[in-house]
């Protein structure tokens, strides 16, 4: 089960979405609101046109709902017939949705932007998810994400079988190198972070081994090993390694590469003893995975008069 999205973020994201579609709300979509009667009703299928990894269905019923209430219409029904995280290819149905027409119609874009974003993120994960099993090294995300829609980017990511680093400047804290500068020293830097928010871990990112084993002297809990040549960041884990529980270093120092990482080069580094590799492509690069909603033809009976 992929840990879920906060309802209320998914509403607001979702109302959102809908303003910039339809305007201020209530709003309007012109075309359909003409040219559809709002007695008719329908089903519509939601279908990959790809393979991938679905994601963001959990913003279906949302957006389906808010339409209906913006119309002052029913609400469509939406059967599931796959879950988030699942494989999937080119017509494999992925939800059943029933109801008004211009519901339907109105809700299509906004859906599928938002659940085709965040299935080419999961697709994106798996690929490194699948590269990475069995290494004992997990697939890291990063902040480099859609602004506006980190949580479902990120959530896309668990989907895909990757994991969530830190989720904003607020949680973890990152000694990069306009850190040290600005503090004077990377203990400086850690000595301050651990003066003013206790609670939070600190991260130090390296660019070569004596800045890793300097961070672990002023008691970094965790490293970010920053474009390494693969040999060089083999021996800076193993030195590493080497002070754990030792000198005040921690029993266990997680430790992450970052920078210069592809898809062909990831069980290389997993091999050179990190714990993870993070990936910003996973969420900055990612490409959509190609959704459609599409209306399925009504029975004649059922259809509604015609304009005269």
């Amino acid at each position: 089960m992929v840990p879920g999205l906060d309802p209320a973020w998914v509403a607001e994201t979702v109302a959102r979405a809908l303003d910039e579609d339809l305007g201020a709300a209530p709003g309007r979509d012109v075309t359909t609101q003409a040219t559809v009667p709002p007695s008719g009703t329908g089903t519509a299928h939601l279908v990959a046109r790809a393979v991938g990894v679905v994601a963001g269905l959990v913003v279906v019923e949302e957006v389906t709902r808010q339409v209906a209430e913006r119309l002052d219409l029913p609400a469509a029904h939406v059967r599931f017939v796959a879950a988030d995280g699942d494989d999937v290819g080119p017509g494999r149905v992925l939800a059943e949705l029933t109801g008004p027409v211009q519901v339907l119609l109105v809700a299509e874009r906004t859906l599928l932007n938002l659940a085709s974003r965040a299935s080419g993120v999961a697709t994106a994960t798996r690929a490194w998810a699948r590269e990475l099993d069995g290494t004992g090294a997990l697939v890291l995300d990063t902040r480099k994400t859609t602004p506006g829609l980190r949580a479902l980017e990120k959530y896309a990511v668990r989907a895909g079988g990757g994991t969530n680093k830190r989720m904003g400047l607020y949680d973890v804290a990152m000694v990069k190198d306009n850190h040290v500068v600005a503090a004077g020293s990377v203990s400086a830097a850690i000595g301050a972070i651990r003066s003013t928010f206790p609670d939070v871990l600190v991260q130090v990112e390296a660019d070569t081994t004596d800045q890793a084993l300097e961070a672990l002297t002023a008691g970094a809990d965790f490293l970010l090993l920053d474009n390494m040549p693969t040999p060089v960041l083999a021996a800076t884990v193993a030195a590493v390694r080497a002070r754990e529980g030792r000198d005040g270093v921690p029993a266990k120092v997680e430790i992450e590469a970052t920078g210069n990482l592809t898809l062909d080069r990831a069980r290389e580094v997993a091999g050179t003893g990190v714990d993870y590799l993070s990936v910003g492509a996973l969420t900055h690069s990612a490409p959509i995975l190609d959704l459609a909603l599409d209306l399925q033809p009504a029975d004649p009976a059922d259809r509604a008069p015609a304009h005269r």
